[in-house]
């Protein structure tokens, strides 16, 4: 029935939207429905760039023909969700989607739809392999390798069957091989790391051109910027390369492998000032490094090494910086949370020495990274059962929206006796979501004696085992 009534949708919409305006080539018809939506609008964008807002009607559809898009990459986002899809001059694309299972559901028709369908086709098989890698590193290169590479064939034929039945043109071509091949040095990238930290006794093991791929990543691709395949592997990259010029000029190997720690984050930030020219592509990435340096830093000195590096390269958003580098000395070792202001489920106002009578793990959330928050809970739900011992506070960011965050709590079932909103701060939930991967440590006191843990790491359990051991 749903599949029914969205096939009449698209026949109306198509037949009085698109259909007047078939001779019009440079066009780009987008219409849609959203079942059980979270907002009331679609938001379509371009590099960072808003395009339009469409609102939803009472049917919850929308549509709207567009005159000059030019061929490339969109982002298609309906808060607090979104997705890339692939639209040129000619197309006339209708979007499905039901917010309950957004890339699941989401269905892309109409002339040019598959494009779209093939880069979410490609997201979907992403994921499931960066869920499989924590399997994939413990095995031997040379397997590795296999897999990879048949990984990648697969990819391939599966473009090639469409293009025997599609004429799809030659910018769009090269989006969709630097996918597959993106994808397939990023699954390398991210291999090396894991057996180079994790899995020594392989490390030596890996063949000398294993890593002969990093000759063809492009850091200067415009048309692919905002593309998460792309971004995950300059991301990967990044991180790899810090590693491995750490390890060359520093005798403790070990200490490299913090990605946290100021080394780390200064070699990324410079290599990326290097290596990039598109100011957006890297202010994307200096944004999260300045971020990283500045949020898992544990002294007032290291935050100005930081903010004197960023003021060195000519950060253009320096200012932010400055902005939480000054909340960050209030979450550093030492300091007390017992002054700041949450508000309980039940609309309770208290401070943190209220909260707080154990050792207590906190963690800040947003309704606005739903995946991110579900992920976090899945862990904390684990954790929680091993170390009974320990309280896993939820932070949510978003302040003043109550009834939002209570209707999250409601709908995935997060225990409302451990979860709490801020309040009485005067930073918005743009700063306080820059917290959302940090986890703070706190004693029975209110005192905090650890900050600079990597939410979900590998090592997360061990930092609790030594927190508790103190």
């Amino acid at each position: 029935m749903k599949y029914l009534s969205f096939f009449s949708l698209c026949c109306i919409l198509l037949l009085s939207g698109c259909n007047k305006n078939n001779t019009d080539s440079n066009s780009v018809y987008i219409g849609g429905q959203i079942n059980n939506p979270e907002t009331d609008f679609v938001v379509f964008s371009r590099e960072n760039e808003t395009i339009d807002t469409l609102y939803l009607n009472a049917k919850n559809q929308f549509g709207k023909k567009f005159s000059n898009l030019e061929s490339g990459i969109y982002t298609f986002n309906h808060p607090p969700e979104s997705q890339i899809m692939y639209m040129e001059p000619g197309d006339s694309i209708m979007i499905y989607l039901n917010t309950m299972s957004f890339d699941e559901s989401l269905n892309f028709s109409g002339r040019g739809a598959e494009k779209s369908n093939f880069l979410l086709d490609m997201f979907l098989k992403n994921q499931k392999n960066n869920d499989l890698i924590l399997s994939y590193y413990k095995i031997e290169p040379s397997e590795f390798a296999q897999i990879t590479d048949s990984i990648r064939s697969q990819r391939i034929k599966k473009l090639d069957r469409l293009t025997e039945n599609k004429e799809f043109s030659e910018d769009f071509l090269k989006i969709a091989r630097a996918s597959i091949d993106y994808e397939y040095f990023d699954l390398r990238e991210r291999y090396s790391f894991l057996i180079r930290k994790y899995r020594k006794k392989y490390a030596n093991k890996i063949p000398a051109n294993f890593n002969d791929y990093r000759t063809e990543i492009d850091f200067n691709n415009q048309q692919l910027q905002d593309y998460y395949v792309y971004t995950n592997l300059i991301d990967d990259y990044l991180r790899s390369r810090a590693i491995e010029f750490c390890t060359l000029e520093h005798d403790n190997h070990k200490e490299c492998y913090n990605i946290n720690s100021f080394r780390n984050i200064k070699r990324r930030i410079i290599l990326i000032d290097s290596l990039s020219n598109i100011e957006s592509l890297k202010n994307k990435f200096l944004d999260r490094l300045a971020t990283q340096a500045i949020v898992s830093s544990e002294t007032e000195p290291r935050i100005d090494s930081v903010l004197n590096l960023l003021e060195k390269i000519k950060y253009t958003n320096l200012q932010g910086a400055q902005e939480l580098a000054e909340i960050q000395k209030s979450y550093l070792n030492g300091k007390s949370l017992n002054n700041l202001w949450a508000s309980n489920t039940k609309g309770e106002e208290m401070n943190y020495s209220k909260i707080i009578n154990r050792p207590t793990v906190t963690y800040a959330w947003s309704l606005y990274a739903p995946s991110h928050h579900r992920w976090q809970h899945n862990i904390i739900k684990d954790l929680k059962v091993k170390y009974p011992e320990v309280d896993f506070i939820g932070i949510n960011v978003d302040k003043g929206e109550k009834e939002e965050w209570l209707r999250t709590i409601e709908t995935f079932g997060y225990d409302k006796d451990y979860e709490y909103q801020i309040t009485r701060r005067q930073p918005g939930r743009d700063t306080y979501k820059r917290y959302l991967n940090k986890v703070i440590f706190v004693d029975r006191h209110g005192t905090i004696v650890k900050g600079d843990v990597q939410f979900g790491s590998p090592e997360f359990e061990e930092e609790i085992l030594e927190f508790l051991n103190q």
